[in-house]
């Protein structure tokens, strides 16, 4: 078991999130190399980091913006799918992760907000069942890897289109196993060890299959589903080190 797989099993995220900010140059100098860009900064590196918290994927996790495959999927598409960078838009921003944190809050097109339950660097403290915000409210909201923790997990997708703004856009990604039909969920198992053997994780509740798109759209979003890392060259799915058959969800509120 290595010390990032031992890190992520025993020590509590925020923590781990301060720990980050001092390891960072280190990571930069001892892995610079020319074999993967992370395309969030542009740095080129030798390897990237192994990661996982029970299954480890080799070269996933860059050195410098600390982020992994989805994280340089959603990055790409932002780039050359939309106006992210460019146009006015106020942006909600759930669990947010460090490799767009900082990069997001600079952006001075960008009326940014932060929301997290617990994280240190959330500008909200809030559980995203029952958000202290208005409806109708936000241009664009990201919402990544936070839904496969939460049992009521209709309540919070209910709760995240009623305050996007009609025409308003997001990216709701969540673990995914592209092989299933139906999303596996169990809310019997409860003990850390068995979640992590049943869903990948101690605190995870379930797995989402295919069905997770539909169940996207009851909360009343459309799904596009057409961004993935399929768009990419398999040279450049290498050099982005992204994940294989990935599909980006993005979701939309139909304008009134």
């Amino acid at each position: 078991m290595s010390w990032l797989k031992i890190a992520l099993n025993n020590i509590p995220r925020p923590w781990l999130i301060r720990m980050s900010y001092w390891a960072r140059p280190f990571l930069i100098y001892y892995f610079k190399g020319n074999k993967f860009t992370d395309p969030i900064d542009g740095r080129n590196f030798s390897k990237f980091l192994d990661y996982g918290y029970e299954k480890t994927r080799k070269n996933v996790l860059s050195p410098s913006t600390l982020s992994l495959e989805r994280h340089r999927l959603m990055w790409l598409y932002l780039q050359q799918e939309t106006d992210y960078f460019s146009e006015k838009l106020k942006v909600l921003h759930i669990a947010p992760e460090q490799a767009f944190f900082f990069r997001f809050r600079k952006m001075k097109n960008l009326d940014y907000t932060t929301l997290d339950i617990e994280s240190p660097i959330a500008d909200i403290k809030a559980d995203i069942r029952n958000l202290p915000l208005n409806d109708n409210t936000f241009d664009v909201i990201f919402c990544n890897h936070v839904l496969e923790h939460i049992a009521e997990d209709a309540q919070a997708m209910k709760e995240l289109y009623r305050v996007m703004k009609p025409g308003g856009w997001g990216i709701f990604q969540v673990p995914m196993k592209y092989n299933l039909a139906e999303t596996y969920e169990d809310f019997s198992i409860i003990s850390p060890v068995e979640r992590q053997k049943h869903f990948g994780q101690y605190d995870h509740v379930r797995w989402y299959g295919m069905d997770y798109f539909d169940r996207l759209k009851k909360a009343g979003f459309e799904v596009d589903t057409n961004f993935g890392t399929e768009k990419f060259s398999q040279e450049q799915r290498k050099k982005f080190a992204l994940m294989e058959g990935e599909i980006l969800p993005v979701v939309r509120k139909k304008q009134d």
